[in-house]
């Protein structure tokens, strides 16, 4: 499981996040369930191969809907960055896999599976429906069931389907969206509630590291407040220090070879103060260090 899968599962895996996702995509923005009657289910399931042997299947994010105690649905998320020609043949191994463990039970309840594509760049281009996957003879159509993935395209979304987020998945919508249409992005001045969960998803879905570095810079007591404009406000002024203090330690540096004296010296020469080339020192090789 690669790094993306990983912080996609744990974003999601929030209720307020998995509630709101469900909500909106399927319901319009009604708050038909609640995170308090949301559990988690076992998103591992086991199936035999056409040659008899035993294999494990995994989920991204599924979770019970219960009301007053009363089970009501199973719920699956599924991410993509990049269409998937067999994808329906996953998502019938899914949610098979679960009504077979009903297969014994007075009640079955239905399964239903979000696929949630996180590309900005181009639509989603692969199978919707099982036959579009099977080469079916003409004869057989009839007789074969099919089976539709319910496909939501993220970065597709209206303005005003993103405003019916009330999560921080808000966020990341809003990113996907502005990306595709402007290839830029104005940050939403949105309250962050899973601070954690929502830089370091954007970090591995952009390969930004400036979301992972806010990680590091925002102390406890603020966290109740960040915002996605001060996460960059904040890179932003990280970048002009360490361009500072990366020429301030290259102009020393090179004098200090150049004219053979120490570093005082040098910064007097160089109307530097002694103080902020130290700490400049320190700042950069802090810096190197953490890669």
């Amino acid at each position: 499981m690669g790094r993306k899968d990983i912080e996609e599962k744990m974003f999601e895996d929030y209720n307020d996040v998995f509630a709101d996702i469900v909500n909106v995509l399927l319901f319009g923005g009604k708050q038909v369930i609640r995170p308090s009657e949301l559990e988690n289910s076992k998103d591992k399931s086991r199936f035999k191969t056409a040659e008899g042997k035993t294999a494990e299947q995994e989920r991204d994010v599924s979770k019970w809907w219960r009301r007053s105690k009363i089970r009501l649905a199973l719920f699956g998320l599924e991410n993509q960055t990049k269409s998937d020609p067999r994808m329906c043949l996953r998502l019938i191994g899914y949610d098979g896999a679960v009504y077979r463990s009903e297969y014994e039970d007075k009640t079955v309840y239905p399964v239903i599976t979000l696929v949630l594509y996180l590309d900005h760049e181009r639509h989603w281009n692969g199978p919707k429906t099982l036959l579009e996957s099977l080469d079916v003879p003409d004869e057989l159509i009839p007789y074969v069931n099919d089976y539709r993935m319910n496909l939501f395209e993220i970065a597709w979304l209206t303005e005003e389907q993103v405003g019916l987020f009330k999560s921080d998945f808000k966020i990341v919508a809003d990113y996907f969206v502005q990306l595709r249409k402007t290839k830029d992005y104005i940050p939403n001045p949105k309250t962050i509630k899973h601070v954690d969960a929502v830089l370091k998803l954007m970090a591995a879905l952009t390969g930004d590291a400036r979301f992972e570095d806010a990680i590091k810079d925002i102390p406890a007591s603020e966290r109740r407040h960040v915002t996605m404009c001060k996460v960059l406000d904040d890179a932003e002024k990280r970048g002009e220090k360490r361009a500072r203090f990366q020429l301030i330690t290259n102009l020393v540096g090179t004098y200090i070879l150049k004219n053979k004296l120490t570093q005082k010296a040098a910064c007097e020469e160089l109307s530097i103060d002694y103080k902020e080339y130290q700490a400049a020192k320190r700042y950069m090789k802090r810096m190197e260090l953490q890669g």
